[in-house]
């Protein structure tokens, strides 16, 4: 997740940072440079000799541009499932990500234990609609084995024009074997937000995904919502953030703006680096009225859709539903480098308006439950992933703890019959004006 409100940083190329230490260490060693410093330029050292070796001894001529790149990647992915290397078109690729349109498949995907594995297909996409699902293991993309790939080179693969096929083989918790998945690639556009009237007063918004225009098209959902509801307030609210994989921080504190009284806290970071300590408070904007919210979160709501819901738990403005979310409590700068290349970088921790660190936890729903496939006690999603089961996660160190076309009526019912959670969230806010009334 990008922290957009940190002043961007200069980032000098790799061999301008070798040879910064190197100078900066020579001049410390006049002034008896301290133990850390001199393991540094050992540590420096070892890798300028083992570029010197590849470089005289590989078998084949090697681009020096190349093994600097990997030897930036390897540090970066040595840190945390969420720190990357991106090369000068991956960086393009994530700017027009955020703009909500990007071609590939539509696949949120990390590292569990060496694996690549899917967090949430995301909507109406390709990946969506082949059936894949949290948790599924991509072992092979066509021929290639993922096993040595990082998220990067496995993203570039997945990647291609409109129309073309990829073959993903994924292994899936019940499955006796891998299976093939075949996939038409797509020009992905998301839509940040979708909108619908449940029942007689009652609303529906769900946000898939947190992007540069999330907030303003929820402000047009929520007019619309009301428009549809002959121009009377909502009785009240689904807000659903299932398999919302994040987005953009400065996103979610807008959202969440307009649930929460003026002045109170929405979420804070703290980090290393003065510049990652962070306070977001609620404006004085034009507020949403006091109607009755539900939440849904689910083992694919991570990040934004995770400060969101953990704000609106906090000052009780909301009742979360669902099963325990993804639990990525961290925060991602964006940082670009000189060649048109960046860095997505961990900086920070970000915490709920009570102090709690949902990393490696995630948000705990008020009221559980499991999204069962109506008429079947079996679950639906089957395998799930979460934050604590990728590799290098960081541990939670906190002590406290834990605009779219409207469907038709028959439509609306069918959708609602098929998502037990849904139902169930729609008889809590009618339960919710029934008591109020009594």
């Amino acid at each position: 997740m990008q922290g957009s409100g940190m002043k961007k940083k200069v980032v000098l190329g790799f061999a301008g940072v070798v040879a910064l230490l190197v100078l900066f260490i020579g001049v410390a060693s006049q002034k008896r440079c301290d133990a850390k410093s001199v393991s540094d330029y050992e540590y420096i050292g070892q890798l300028t000799d083992v570029m010197s070796i590849i470089k005289k001894s590989y078998v084949e001529e090697v681009d020096s541009k190349k093994l600097i790149q990997g030897a930036i990647n390897g540090m970066l992915s040595a840190l945390d499932p969420h720190s990357s290397y991106m090369s000068p078109e991956s960086f393009t690729d994530l700017k027009v990500e955020t703009q909500g349109a990007f071609g590939g498949l539509g696949i949120e995907i990390s590292m569990k234990d060496g694996v690549l594995t899917v967090i949430s297909p995301i909507e109406d996409t390709p990946a969506q609609r082949a059936g894949l699902k949290s948790g599924d293991q991509v072992v092979k993309i066509d021929d290639k084995f993922t096993k040595d790939l990082s998220i990067s080179d496995a993203v570039k693969r997945m990647r291609g024009a409109k129309g073309s096929k990829v073959v993903l083989t994924i292994m899936r918790e019940g499955f006796d074997r891998p299976k093939e998945f075949t996939l038409i690639r797509d020009i992905i556009q998301v839509k940040s937000v979708k909108y619908r009237m449940l029942d007689n007063g009652y609303g529906y918004l769900r946000i898939a995904q947190f992007q540069e225009r999330t907030d303003d098209d929820m402000v047009k959902a929520l007019h619309a919502l009301v428009s549809e509801n002959h121009g009377k307030q909502l009785s009240g609210l689904v807000l659903d953030l299932r398999n919302d994989p994040g987005g953009l921080l400065d996103q979610a504190v807008r959202v969440s703006d307009h649930f929460i009284p003026s002045g109170k806290l929405i979420v804070y970071t703290e980090g290393r680096d003065p510049e990652s300590k962070m306070q977001f408070t609620a404006t004085a904007r034009s507020k949403e009225a006091n109607y009755p919210i539900v939440v849904l979160i689910n083992s694919g709501s991570a990040s934004a859709s995770e400060i969101v819901a953990g704000a609106l738990q906090d000052h009780k403005r909301a009742i979360i539903m669902g099963v325990q979310s993804f639990g990525k409590g961290s925060v991602q700068t964006i940082i670009p480098l000189s060649d048109d290349s960046g860095l997505r970088l961990t900086t920070a921790r970000y915490f709920t308006p009570s102090g709690r660190s949902i990393q490696a936890k995630g948000i705990t729903p008020d009221i559980a439950v499991e999204q069962l496939e109506v008429g079947k006690s079996t679950l639906r999603d089957g395998m799930v992933i979460r934050e604590k089961d990728l590799e290098n996660h960081f541990e939670n160190t906190d002590k406290k703890g834990t605009s779219a076309p409207q469907a038709s009526d028959a439509k609306k019912s069918d959708s609602l019959k098929n998502d037990y959670q849904l139902m169930r969230a729609l008889d809590l806010l009618k339960g919710w004006a029934i008591l109020k009334g009594m």
